[in-house]
């Protein structure tokens, strides 16, 4: 699971309700399965649907493309953004990481990964970005210098992150099975906050199980709002086995929901941005 996850780009991906971060969202979820160039005008009035001023929106495109995502060119007085092969690249990986969270059975065999890699309290800079990564990457860490993952996989990534941090010279890392002494349960909740996600899970279901939206553009707009918070989920959920996971989780449930309206609103919204992206 964590291997296929990039490690590049997350802060943005994760930040708050910003222009810029809707603009990804909508980007990923209508401007790249349709693969056609879109006017200014319709990312405009779609992101108007949330507040987002035009000067803000437009904005948001000029960084987007400043960042390699979008190239422009000018048909008469307006404008057409289409996605460049890095940004397509990004945003598949996106759509596959976000579409496939929380699917499929969590199949563990006990073993753990686990890693040794200690940076001087003196560089704290240091020390914030490994902790940043390495928790995005899924990894919990019971103590000082410990980061341990149920997913052996996610070496991979963990070694990506090290050799960006020039740490890995200063790593160790290792497959184990929980010993005998302490609990198992015990070093889950020291290394992850799982009532912190929990509660992630249940302001996702309370906001959007009774979500009924009657117009067209309000499909759209619960659309995207639906993937633009669920997005946030496989950054902040280790994904741990169902072993390791309190006897009710939200997880179950928010996983259910996202799956069930994603499908009930799919093609309406897609419908809409077909007629908007036309004018």
């Amino acid at each position: 699971m964590a291997g296929s996850r990039p490690v590049v780009s997350r802060r943005r991906e994760v930040a708050g309700g910003s222009a810029r971060s809707l603009l990804t969202t909508v980007l990923g979820e209508f401007v790249l399965p349709h693969g056609r160039p879109v006017w200014t005008a319709t990312l405009v009035d779609v992101l108007a649907l949330f507040g987002v001023e035009e000067k803000a929106a437009r904005q948001a495109l000029a960084r987007t493309a400043a960042e390699g995502w979008l190239s422009s060119d000018r048909v008469g007085r307006r404008v057409r953004w289409s996605l460049t092969r890095p940004g397509r690249r990004l945003l598949a990986e996106g759509a596959e990481r976000i579409y496939g969270f929380g699917s499929g059975e969590r199949r563990w065999d006990g073993r753990w990964l686990v890693l040794f890699v200690s940076v001087p309290e003196t560089m704290r800079d240091l020390r914030h970005k490994l902790r940043t990564r390495l928790s995005w990457a899924g990894f919990g860490s019971p103590t000082a210098g410990v980061w341990i993952t149920p997913h052996p996989g996610a070496e991979a990534d963990a070694k990506l992150i090290l050799d960006e941090l020039d740490l890995s010279g200063q790593a160790m890392s290792f497959l184990a099975n929980y010993g005998a002494l302490g609990e198992e349960r015990d070093m889950v909740t020291s290394a992850w906050n799982l009532t912190e996600v929990a509660e992630r899970y249940d302001a996702f279901i309370d906001e959007f199980s009774s979500l009924s939206p009657d117009t067209t553009d309000g499909v759209l707009r619960a659309q995207t709002l639906l993937v633009h918070e669920w997005r946030r989920f496989p950054f902040l959920d280790p994904q741990l086995p169902n072993e390791l996971l309190p006897p009710t989780w939200s997880g179950t449930t928010a996983t259910a929901l996202f799956n069930d309206k994603h499908v009930r609103w799919r093609a309406p919204a897609q419908e809409r941005w077909t007629e908007l992206a036309g004018q």
